[in-house]
């Protein structure tokens, strides 16, 4: 007789997590890309620029949008301030909250360490 081995794994216990969920929200639509600037327990505040043309003096300027996403316990730990991440659309879970993270594209360095 062959014994199945059990791997043990992180459980993640937030209902709302597009992995291990049991109400998974299904990621979908569009997807952007920031840098961290706020973290909070089950939520993170990304920022990034936009070029918008000004069409009156044919030039472009740079604006700045912030977006509030749903940050799964699973990731809580890897995720910091300062992180590229990306985040994609899912279907609203809250009043602010309609993007889930979906990745880490890049962590954030570590000002005066010393190698």
């Amino acid at each position: 007789m062959v014994k199945k081995q059990t791997t043990t794994k992180t459980e993640c216990k937030d209902k709302h997590c597009f992995i291990h969920g049991s109400d998974k929200a299904k990621l979908r639509g569009r997807t952007f890309e920031g840098e961290v600037i706020r973290k909070l327990p089950g939520r993170v505040t990304i920022q990034f620029e936009r070029m918008m043309k000004l069409a009156k003096y044919e030039r472009y300027e740079k604006r700045r949008t912030k977006l509030h996403a749903r940050l799964p316990d699973c990731m809580a730990d890897s995720v910091a301030i300062g992180d590229r991440i990306q985040i994609a659309e899912t279907r609203p879970i809250s009043k602010t909250i309609h993007f889930m993270v979906s990745k880490i594209v890049k962590t954030a360095e570590v000002k005066g360490a010393k190698q």
